[in-house]
């Protein structure tokens, strides 16, 4: 029923206005796909389906009077197995909208289905720029951060502290060239110099040989242009070569709260970063994270985990607005709706599929500061999206108009 439908509409035939407003298959089917045995199943993982399962919930399990179904998926970190799931959700499962997707490189294969099979894709996971330049897609909406907002906010701040100069240590993958790009072009565009830059595999164990040219480079600021499991070994291996002691200060592009809670606070002590999350924000932030934490064995939720459940609640608003689950016209109404939720306040999405929200410079509070469980940040700015994220004539987008 749904390639039919999808085919009528593409080939012309007249519908008629009750046939086009409808749910295909008479469910509705989100698909969460991320990384769920390795480095970063801490920050989305099976968390980032509780997340969007705490969105369903939300509107009785049904939209439109239809059933919504979340189904969930390892993508392993690897393009070929990602764009293979993703293909098979759509083509032999019915899957409506595919959401979350860290890793930046598998997403893009991903995004290279859902934009062939005209699906919705809405990535809170992964940092790359692109999704919302050159690789924007009419029906992708990149909801949670970029590495343009983070590298942005980041590295103006520690220069205007005094960290002007910077050496990057940076994962060899799509996502963390993306930082390590936006993050040299910021440092320079507030009159900082960058010393030097190094690249590790994915998943390093080994840090030593990375973090001693860091140290040698004698840079006031080693930037850490990684994520996950990558960032928490980097930290606490830096912790152990003496790297804070010595006067250097780490500054992280792409930090989430359960790394900060793997390497614990008296190792990531003010450790200066950008997110859009924080659990402890206010009150609204408190009410739906204690929801959480209820159902996730008391962990507090990641910027990306609240990401997935922002993108599946405002993507069924819309099906419901609309009266059907085709990707385009859903993806339209989520345009023209404002994003509101428990950290959204009248955020827009724009033409190119950039979620505009506000950012936040945190720094890790010390042992002694922190009162209560998770309570490990402390807030040094707001930073109002329209001037964190790159202006959409910027990107490149073909979506849009010059």
């Amino acid at each position: 029923m749904k390639a039919a439908f999808i085919a009528a509409v593409a080939s012309g035939i007249a519908l008629g206005g009750p046939a086009a407003a409808q749910i295909s298959d008479e469910t509705v089917k989100i698909g969460v796909l991320n990384d769920r045995s390795g480095l970063y199943a801490d920050l989305g993982g099976e968390g980032s389906v509780v997340a969007a399962r705490m969105a369903v919930e939300e509107f009785g399990g049904k939209v439109s009077g239809k059933p919504v179904v979340i189904v969930s998926a390892d993508h392993q970190n690897k393009p070929d197995i990602g764009s293979a799931i993703a293909r098979e959700w759509i083509d032999r499962d019915g899957v409506d909208a595919i959401v979350d997707v860290p890793h930046s490189a598998t997403a893009l294969g991903v995004l290279s289905v859902t934009r062939e099979k005209n699906r919705m894709l809405m990535l809170s996971g992964p940092a790359l720029t692109e999704f919302t330049g050159k690789q924007c897609a009419p029906t992708t909406i990149h909801w949670t951060y970029d590495s343009y907002s983070m590298a942005n906010v980041t590295a103006r701040a520690s220069v205007k502290r005094g960290g002007d100069t910077w050496f990057f240590l940076t994962g060899d993958n799509a996502g963390s060239h993306s930082q390590e790009r936006d993050g040299i072009a910021f440092v320079e565009k507030a009159g900082g110099k960058v010393v030097g830059t190094v690249r590790h595999p994915l998943n390093t164990l080994d840090f030593s040989s990375f973090l001693l040219r860091a140290q040698a480079s004698q840079a006031k600021v080693i930037g850490l242009a990684n994520a996950g499991g990558d960032t928490v070994n980097a930290i606490k291996q830096a912790a152990e070569f003496g790297i804070v002691q010595g006067g250097q200060r780490l500054a992280g592009l792409l930090i989430f709260i359960t790394d900060v809670h793997s390497i614990g606070l008296k190792d990531a002590q003010g450790l200066m970063f950008t997110e859009s999350f924080y659990w402890d924000m206010d009150e609204k932030t408190r009410a739906w994270s204690r929801k959480f934490m209820e159902k996730f064995g008391g962990r507090a939720p990641t910027a990306a985990q609240a990401g997935v459940y922002s993108a599946v609640r405002h993507y069924l608003k819309a099906v419901e607005k609309a009266g059907t689950d085709d990707s385009p016209t859903v993806s339209k109404t989520m345009k023209e709706l404002p994003v509101n939720d428990m950290f959204s306040n009248d955020f827009k999405i724009r033409a190119d599929g950039r979620v505009v929200r506000d950012m936040y410079l945190f720094e890790v509070k010390s042992p002694a500061d922190s009162r209560t469980p998770w309570d490990y940040y402390k807030v040094l700015a707001r930073v109002p999206g329209e001037e964190a994220y790159r202006p959409m004539a910027e990107g490149g987008c073909p979506l849009v108009t010059p």
